[in-house]
C-alpha cells in the first residue's frame, strides 16, 4: 500500500506529517495525519489513534489538539484519520444537512444505497488504516490505543468494545454514547444501516455493553456547559451501562467546559499520559 506525503513539519523533536492514499475500503482517496515522536532508529513505538467528530477532518485535532508535546514526552505515535470518504461521486446528504454524509461517516460500514459503496469507515479505521500505518511508520500494533471526540468518541468506544484485543485502552471527549437513542445517531443509522434497529446495536456503545461486551477501564471527559450534553451525548446512559456490567468508568464532568477544542486541548495531555501508562504496562 502506497502513501503520498502531503505536508511535513518538525515539532517537539519529532515529525508531524499529513498523508494521502487510495483506500480500498472506501473506494476514494483518504487523508490522515501522523505525528512520530523523537526515537532511536529501529525502535517500534506504541500508537494512539484519534477519531474526530462531526464536520471535522484530520486537520482539526492536528492543528488544535495540542497533543504533540505529550506524545513526544511519552514516545507515542499519534494518528488522526478523516471522518468520512470524500471526492467526486461520493453521496452526501440530499438536503445539505451538516450532521450526515460528508464529514459525518459515524464510523460504520453502511449497508444502504447509495452510501454502502463508499461509507465504510468502520473497516477503514479498524483494519485498513492500522495496517497502512504499520507498513510505513515505526509502530507496534500490539501496543495500540484509541480515543475520540463526539462522533469520534462514539467510534472509539465501539471499536474498543467490539475489538478488545486490538486496543490496550480507550478514552473519549464528549462521546455520543447511545447513538441509536439520540437525534444525530438515529438519522445516521437509519440512512446508513436501514430501519432494523437490531442492526444498529453493533455500533452503539451502550447497546454493546447491554449485549455483553466488556473491557477494562474507560476514561471519559464531558463539559458541563456542552450544549449537546443532554440531548445528544447522554453520558449518564454509559454510566448506568458500565455500572451494571462492572466496567470501571472514570467519567469526569469538567465544570464550565463546552464541546470545542478549547475543551479538548485542556485535557489532551491527561488522556495521552493515561494511555501511555496502559500502553507501556505501568498502570
Amino acid at each position: 500500500m502506497t502513501i503520498e506525503a502531503v505536508d511535513s513539519w518538525v515539532s517537539h523533536g519529532g515529525r508531524q506529517g499529513v498523508y494521502r492514499h487510495q483506500s480500498e475500503a472506501t473506494g476514494t482517496g483518504m487523508t490522515f495525519s501522523v505525528f512520530v515522536p523523537p526515537h532511536r532508529a529501529g525502535t517500534q513505538l506504541p500508537v494512539l489513534t484519534y477519531l474526530s467528530g462531526l464536520t471535522c477532518t484530520h486537520a482539526n485535532v492536528t492543528e488544535k489538539g495540542e497533543y504533540r508535546a505529550a506524545c513526544a514526552e511519552a514516545g507515542i505515535v499519534f494518528v488522526a484519520p478523516d471522518t468520512s470518504p470524500r471526492g467526486e461521486g461520493v453521496p452526501d446528504d440530499s438536503k445539505g444537512h451538516w450532521d450526515f454524509g460528508l464529514g459525518a461517516g459515524f464510523y460504520v460500514d453502511a449497508t444502504e444505497k447509495p452510501y454502502a459503496r463508499n461509507y465504510r469507515m468502520w473497516s477503514y479505521v479498524t483494519e485498513e488504516l492500522p495496517a497502512l500505518v504499520a507498513e510505513h511508520f515505526p509502530v507496534d500494533l500490539h501496543a495500540h490505543s484509541i480515543m475520540g471526540h463526539s462522533m469520534g468518541g462514539h467510534g472509539a468506544l465501539v471499536a474498543a468494545l467490539r475489538e478488545p484485543g486490538k486496543y490496550r485502552s480507550v478514552s473519549a471527549f464528549a462521546p455520543i454514547v447511545h447513538p441509536m437513542k439520540v437525534p444525530w445517531g438515529k438519522k445516521a443509522f437509519e440512512l446508513y444501516l436501514g430501519e432494523n434497529q437490531k442492526d444498529w446495536r453493533q455500533y452503539d456503545a451502550v447497546a454493546l455493553i447491554e449485549d455483553g461486551a466488556h473491557r477494562g477501564e474507560i476514561l471519559v471527559d464531558v463539559g458541563t456547559e456542552d450544549p449537546f450534553l443532554h440531548e445528544q451525548l447522554c453520558p449518564e446512559a454509559l454510566e448506568s451501562a458500565c455500572g451494571g456490567a462492572g466496567i470501571p468508568l472514570n467519567l469526569r464532568r469538567q465544570s464550565g467546559y463546552d464541546h470545542s477544542y478549547y475543551f479538548i486541548s485542556s485535557f489532551m495531555a491527561d488522556h495521552v499520559a493515561w494511555h501511555a501508562q496502559r500502553l507501556k504496562g505501568t498502570a
